[in-house]
């Protein structure tokens, strides 16, 4: 039987060859593609949410894989409706979320793996959402790279996007590679699955379910029509000449100064100087010259145009006609927008993209380099709401919904939050601006602890402060050191010592590559088929926790608590593999079976 790397690397092959994909639904018979499956999401804090059935990763065992394998082989596998629970956006309205079923969520990563295997060397590389090696900061870095020189920006957003592809069409585009009707209908079957809200029955006649793993993938296969679109109608349209003509008044000025200067009339040659400095060395308004640049991160793009605006409005004309002709979606008024990029900036992935410009800076052939690149901002309200969050009446506060965290918890999800943005903004001219919000930070923290702690904001700055040696030098931090004992390591949390120095090529890989061909230590345990608490070779699942805080009540028992803690607290680990038997005494709240008696036990069972 064929592993997963070579399954996924066959089908990969294909798909860089641009060959039809044939007799793939087969393939769904291979259990190792379902175990290289559990393995990628059983660490998702999603694998404990039930969906509309209760199933969850907890039990998880060959046999449920068998089972599904069954189903799929007589071609009776029903996909279950998702569970709908809406989760607030960041402009206080909230988006559907589909809460899928854990043996749906196992076939959809294994459908995923296949899809993305066989369609991600076709993808457009204009495309950068929810593919291995790219992310919002590849985006940036091309649009910094490629974008010098743009007149306008074209913001594009489509309107309810995942909630409007249609069925129809999304499946005549797979029709077209996959030659498999069985595979086909599978995922047909999956789009009209469904879901329920409030446990009434919703069907679902366009869209994919939103939270569903192989969403994301679904939808690049839609909107990579888009991709093509632009790429073999618009860019060429709008693509021509090498270079723009020089401005014939700069060249005048130019060559002015230089006469001036060797007849050693220098003052005035000097004022020729200043004056050609203030205009471009080229023609910005050439008409022999057009350049047009696309980008796309899921079901937001943006494209940059150097041109007049009345063929920037006919290209948004053009794709605003494309997407509701061809693909049935329609772009968002709101957040559809034509900006100019020297005087205003456009929004994409949360960064305010512009056009430099500064005739002073010059660089050591006294060029002026900087105008006309491409400058990466931080909007200014995105760090006013953020500072929101820890003021009150124009002060930094407390957070009193924190107070029943330890200070070491608190110390480490303010720096947590703080890391986070300043990571994601790293690319940022005005990257400096954060430090108001560090500020903000830091006496609301300080606040926070003052009041947990009972003490002045003195007291807790002189409790908790240090200095930490970091690459730009000595930082004072907060900090709080949690010895272990068994000579491990201690735990340290710290807030501060973060830099907000810009750095030109930061890369967040939102989508790292699959490693197909390492089984994760989960996958080794469970394929080992043996108990971890008893031995046995029988029936074996894994029980699963949603964190490792759950242990905490049972480590309050000292050394009365259960075996299967102390071995779960030991290895530090989310998941035991276990017997049946041993699973139903956890579960139960009975202490496990000693290590050894496994073969015993299974002898009494079998007589």
């Amino acid at each position: 039987m064929r592993n997963a790397e070579t399954i996924l690397g066959i089908i990969h092959d294909r798909g860089t060859r641009g060959l039809p994909l044939e007799q793939v639904y087969r393939q769904l018979f291979n259990p190792n593609l379902y175990v290289q499956a559990y393995g990628k999401i059983a660490q998702n804090q999603g694998a404990m949410t039930p969906g509309t059935t209760g199933e969850t990763a907890d039990a998880m065992a060959m046999k449920r894989i068998n089972s599904i394998i069954e189903d799929l082989r007589r071609e009776r596998f029903r996909w279950t409706p998702v569970r709908r629970v809406y989760i607030p956006k960041a402009n206080g309205k909230t988006r559907p979320l589909g809460v899928t079923g854990w043996r749906d969520k196992l076939l959809q990563e294994v459908l995923r793996a296949i899809l993305e295997s066989y369609y991600e060397p076709q993808f457009s590389p204009h495309s950068y959402g929810f593919r291995p090696g790219r992310g919002c900061h590849t985006a940036l870095e091309d649009i910094k790279a490629t974008g010098r020189g743009l007149t306008w920006f074209v913001e594009g957003d489509i309107a309810q996007c995942y909630d409007r592809l249609d069925h129809h069409i999304l499946l005549d585009i797979l029709s077209e590679k996959i030659h498999d009707g069985r595979f086909i209908r599978l995922i047909a079957n999956l789009l009209n699955a469904g879901y329920l809200e409030e446990w009434r029955y919703h069907r679902t006649l366009s869209g994919t379910p939103q939270g569903g793993i192989v969403s994301p993938v679904l939808a690049n296969i839609y909107l990579d029509r888009l991709d093509h679109y632009v790429e073999q109608t618009l860019l060429p349209d709008y693509n021509r000449g090498t270079t723009r003509r020089l401005n014939p008044e700069y060249q005048e000025l130019n060559g002015q100064a230089g006469y001036l200067r060797k007849q050693e009339r220098f003052k005035e040659a000097d004022e020729r100087r200043r004056a050609y400095q203030r205009i471009p060395s080229i023609d910005p308004h050439d008409p022999e010259y057009r350049r047009l640049r696309y980008w796309r991160y899921a079901d937001d793009f943006i494209l940059g145009f150097a041109g007049p605006h009345v063929e920037a409005e006919e290209i948004k004309r053009k794709l605003t006609a494309f997407l509701h002709d061809t693909l049935k979606l329609e772009l968002s008024e709101s957040k559809t927008l034509i900006t100019h990029a020297r005087t205003q900036s456009a929004r994409f992935l949360g960064y305010d993209i512009t056009l430099m410009q500064c005739d002073t800076r010059l660089d050591k052939r006294r060029y002026r380099t900087i105008n006309a690149q491409i400058g990466l901002r931080i909007p200014a309200e995105v760090v006013q709401k953020k500072c929101q969050a820890y003021m009150h009446d124009g002060k930094p506060r407390h957070r009193p919904e924190w107070l029943n965290e330890s200070p070491f918890t608190l110390i480490a999800r303010y720096q947590a939050e703080y890391r986070g943005l300043v990571e994601y903004y790293r690319l940022a001219h005005n990257l400096a601006t954060l430090s108001k919000l560090k500020w903000i930070m830091e006496t609301s923290l300080l606040k926070t602890l003052a009041a947990k702690l009972h003490l002045t904001v003195n007291q807790a700055a002189k409790k908790y402060g240090t200095t930490l040696h970091t690459p730009e030098g000595p930082r004072k931090v907060l900090q709080v050191v949690v010895e272990r004992k068994d000579g491990r390591k201690p735990l340290v949390a710290q807030w501060g010592g973060i830099s907000l120095k810009r750095a030109k090529h930061a890369i967040l890989n939102d989508a790292p590559k699959p490693i197909w061909n390492v089984a994760t230590e989960l996958v080794q345990r469970l394929t080992a088929d043996t108990c971890e608490l008893c031995g046995s070779h029988e029936n074996i699942e894994v029980h699963h926790i949603r964190a490792l805080k759950s242990l905490r009540p049972f480590n309050q028992q000292g050394d009365n608590k259960p075996e299967w803690v102390k071995v779960m607290a030991a290895r530090q680990r989310k998941t035991l593999v276990v017997c049946r038997k041993c699973h139903m005494d956890i579960h139960a709240g009975r202490n496990p079976r000693p290590i050894g008696s496994g073969s015993k036990a299974s002898e009494s069972r079998v007589q």
